[in-house]
């Protein structure tokens, strides 16, 4: 390490993972950011600098460094950062202090966690400090590798399991075992240990009727309401079963309730009905939902609610390892929380590609011409959210509107003014029906008219 590199870090100014202290007079507010550095990506800290990047340097003796080692003895679990000295002066010199991102998070210094937002170096709250902790064993031991107690191979859908073999050697994921036996393709997918079904093999493959019983977490919560919250519901369902079978009820429910935006091709007087959202992009939601969600929540489900103006995907846990919702609209390493999980969904085709579901969801939105989808963390939840562009008609104002009008709303909505007959013919609907359904509607203040006899037009009202 030389001068050149301390003018350069000087220059890049304080940020995630640099720190700049006067001297080592600072030392114990540099442990706090020390401390936030190896709870997060590590960093290093440069005692002899001012905060807004001037090299002073500082008189250091071997007294200084131990003092600086003293306070570093204070974080726990036990550190050894790299304590360098780099001459900036005669006499005088800056010490450089780097930490990698910690092995064994949480750390603290003084019996207090910190973590990293910016530049700043904050308090970690009891609950982000256990959900760490969490983190750091997950690997070694988490719910879905745990031993599934009382079930055996016959308590599953063998045939869900051996569509799930045949589609992954389809796609060249997995090499054909020349066997359909359970036991050995449960086996070439990881969810056996020792001979015995684990958790994963059971939300993957499990006989609804079953899970109903003793997992009741395997459950897909759907519902459609008339407006923008929860208070009236057209429909409202509940599914018990194995993901794959959740998978589908969410698709077929999504497919049966969703409306379509509908646009006229300029010239061929034709009516193009788009899907509202694109399906891709629904299916890359649920996907997430399924695999990444918290299955330990006795009481978690997958959550898909249509309201009059937005459609959101929940599921029951949080994220984690430090993604937030801005993160994951950026290039980011995978990390599922249900690893066997996430892999089998892999093999089948469910997931494409590992940390590209959320990117994929704005690509294809932003194709579509739809606002990005909406991350929100909501009480014990993960929340995405799709947004229309298009204008969605109401099904009830003072009144229940029939589908007819509610045709003849949308299509206004996205048209220039229209005359009656170019809207019956349009709808392929009889000339008397249109001019009911368009004097009810202006009854309603929904729409108005400009005009007179053959020249007068229709439009939405207040467009």
């Amino acid at each position: 390490m030389d001068l050149k590199e301390i003018h350069d870090w000087s220059r890049e100014g304080e940020g995630e993972s640099l720190e700049f202290k006067k001297s080592s007079a600072e030392r114990r507010e540099a442990m706090h950011d020390l401390c936030a550095m190896l709870n997060h990506r590590g960093g290093r800290v440069l005692f002899g600098i001012e905060p807004e990047g001037r090299v002073l340097g500082q008189q250091v003796s071997d007294r200084t460094v131990e003092e600086i080692a003293q306070e570093i003895q204070q974080i726990e679990p036990p550190v050894f950062p790299s304590v360098e000295r780099v001459e900036a002066r005669p006499g005088l010199q800056v010490v450089v202090v780097t930490v990698p991102p910690g092995p064994n998070r949480p750390y603290s210094y003084k019996g207090q966690a910190y973590r990293r937002v910016g530049n700043a170096s904050q308090k970690m709250s009891r609950d982000e400090y256990n959900r760490v902790v969490v983190e750091r064993f997950h690997g070694e031991r988490r719910w879905e590798t745990e031993p599934a107690e009382g079930w055996s191979v016959e308590d599953l859908d063998w045939s869900e399991l051996t569509r799930t073999l045949d589609e992954a050697i389809r796609r060249g994921r997995m090499e054909d075992p020349g066997s359909r036996a359970p036991n050995e393709l449960l086996r070439g997918f990881g969810l056996t240990k020792a001979g015995v079904l684990l958790r994963a093999a059971v939300v993957l493959f499990g006989k609804r009727e079953r899970l109903e019983v003793e997992m009741p977490q395997c459950l897909l919560r759907a519902a459609r309401f008339r407006g923008s919250d929860k208070t009236d519901f057209v429909d409202n369902r509940q599914f018990h079963g194995n993901i794959f079978e959740l998978l589908h009820k969410a698709e077929q429910f999504l497919r049966d309730n969703l409306p379509v935006a509908g646009r006229i091709v300029p010239e061929l007087f034709e009516r193009i009905d788009d899907p509202l959202y694109p399906p891709i992009a629904l299916r890359e939601a649920l996907a997430n939902a399924f695999a990444h969600r918290d299955y330990a929540i006795g009481g978690g489900s997958v959550g898909v609610a249509i309201y009059q103006d937005r459609l959101e995907i929940t599921s029951s846990g949080t994220l984690h390892f430090g993604l937030t919702a801005e993160k994951l609209f950026e290039p980011h390493e995978s990390l599922p929380w249900n690893p066997l999980i996430a892999r089998v969904f892999h093999r089948r085709g469910i997931i494409e590609s590992w940390g590209r579901g959320t990117l994929k969801m704005a690509d294809l939105t932003e194709k579509a011409g739809l606002p990005r989808p909406e991350i929100e963390e909501l009480a014990g939840t993960v929340v995405v959210r799709f947004r229309p562009s298009k204008y969605i008609p109401p099904r009830q104002v003072s009144r229940e509107l029939t589908d007819r009008q509610r045709a003849i709303l949308e299509l206004l909505a996205n048209s220039p003014p229209l005359s009656r007959k170019f809207i019956a013919t349009t709808l392929s609907e009889a000339d008397l029906v249109v001019r009911e359904d368009l004097e009810r509607l202006r009854g309603l203040e929904l729409v108005v008219t400009s005009g007179h006899g053959r020249g007068a037009v229709w439009t939405m009202k207040n467009q």
